[in-house]
């Protein structure tokens, strides 16, 4: 009985240090501004400013925000594009960026609001409508009609890579935390300084 018991609760340790592990090692999110850069190293500030740094090693994903005309964009795209959303549920675009291949499909709050969204999905139509043009995207499980107006930002993601990482250009990355406090990018979106 005594081994057993032992038995299960070795079990029961492993299921819990397993767990514990996927959540102390699940990817961080980072948004800001770069404010300093090293070529292996790059210090976010965020919009708290707070600062973090983020290790860039040879493994990291860097694309980088090409602007682009609305109308270049057509059925069968996949676009992530970030919304408000409206007291009556309807949904305008401020950012859309077209992606060279799909990326995490779906529909779900944007920053943790209620009142903003990110679309991450197939075109399956456009049409010119008197407020701007009214995309429709897919993705599995659903569809969303999302009006994009003249003054959305609208750009492609494009491969980049370490140069284009200096002080001031916007990023929007994932990274991962190792195991000696530091974080380490995985995929950097960045948009060159204005």
């Amino acid at each position: 009985m005594k081994q057993v018991r032992h038995s299960q609760f070795l079990i029961a340790a492993v299921i819990a240090l397993a767990s514990f592990a996927s959540e102390a090692q699940a990817p961080v999110r980072v948004n800001g501004i770069i404010a300093a850069s090293d070529g292996k190293t790059i210090t976010v500030r965020d919009q708290g400013d707070k600062t973090v740094d983020i290790l860039v090693g040879d493994k990291a994903e860097i694309v980088a925000t090409q602007p682009m005309a609305l109308g270049d964009i057509k059925p069968g795209d996949f676009l992530a594009v970030t919304s408000a959303k409206r007291a009556d549920g309807t949904l305008t675009a401020f950012e859309v960026r077209r992606f060279p291949k799909p990326l995490n499909p779906g529909h779900r709050p944007f920053a943790g609001r209620d009142d903003q969204t990110m679309t991450n999905a197939t075109v399956s139509a456009t049409v010119q409508s008197t407020s701007g043009r009214e995309l429709t995207l897919s993705y599995e499980g659903g569809s969303q009609k999302i009006v994009v107006p003249e003054n959305a930002a609208v750009s492609a993601l494009v491969a980049a890579d370490r140069s284009q990482l200096v002080s001031g250009a916007k990023v929007n990355l994932t990274a991962s935390p190792g195991g000696d406090g530091k974080l380490a990018a995985i995929r950097i979106q960045v948009t060159a300084p204005k």
